[in-house]
């Protein structure tokens, strides 16, 4: 497996995912004119490394300071995966970061947060 990496974009964030750490990172806004398009490598990526490194924990951290309606669809199914990962064993954390200030980011986070059952799901207040 190979690491995957996305520059930021006015409507993109920055992805970065390593393979060796199954480290995910998504930073930066998210409202692509074509969210399946956008999101469509991602997914695959998680995918395959669910599939290829079964023993190693993923933690998947995410600061999206704004996302629109087909952003959040796709990153339900995202947490969705991510879940029953965890629900056959494999350690995921995922790290909802969000401006203490933002409470729309907040109010999101704990909507995805509830969908979550067994991956751990943190909101992670940071300053502004």
């Amino acid at each position: 497996m190979e690491n995957f990496a996305l520059e930021a974009t006015r409507s993109t964030p920055a992805v970065h995912f390593d393979a060796a750490t199954l480290l995910l990172e998504m930073k930066g806004e998210s409202y692509p004119e074509n969210s399946a398009k956008f999101f469509g490598p991602m997914v695959e990526w998680v995918t395959a490394a669910l599939a290829h490194n079964a023993d190693t924990p993923l933690v998947m951290n995410l600061e999206l300071a704004y996302f629109n309606s087909s952003s959040s669809k796709i990153l339900f199914n995202l947490f969705d995966t991510l879940d029953k990962a965890a629900a056959s064993g494999r350690p995921v954390t995922i790290n909802w970061r969000y401006l203490e200030e933002n409470e729309m980011a907040l109010e999101c986070g704990e909507e995805f947060q509830n969908e979550v059952a067994n991956a751990v799901f943190n909101l992670v207040p940071l300053g502004g």
